[in-house]
């Protein structure tokens, strides 16, 4: 079970990264859309997630609170980029709050013990 919880920790990074630097490409070309890397990244980052959720170690769970914050911040990361995935052109707040929110989860990860 640890090497799945291993590859599923992978592809979550993979998720992440997806999202994190598609965002950051879009941000410096001036022209702030939805692009198919952060879409593909939220989706990513929300499957694996939840699949990390899933009670997969002997006796080393994370805390259900962890979890539950984790799970609400990347549902509210897929919704805002799922459903401005057609704009042209996305507002500047929205689009910062999908850097931060996306910033914020991977802290609450590292930083919440």
């Amino acid at each position: 079970m640890e090497a799945l919880r291993l590859i599923l920790l992978y592809v979550h990074l993979i998720g992440f990264a997806l999202l994190l630097g598609g965002s950051i490409a879009q941000y410096v070309s001036g022209r702030l859309r939805i692009n198919s890397a952060m879409l593909w990244g939220a989706v990513i980052q929300l499957l694996t997630g939840l699949g990390l959720s899933a009670p997969l170690r002997d006796g080393d769970e994370p805390a259900p609170a962890k979890l539950v914050t984790k799970l609400v911040i990347a549902l509210l990361i897929f919704v805002m980029v799922f459903f401005s995935r057609k704009r042209d052109v996305v507002n500047r707040g929205h689009f910062l709050a999908i850097v931060g929110l996306t910033l914020v989860n991977a802290a609450v990860a590292v930083f919440w013990r």
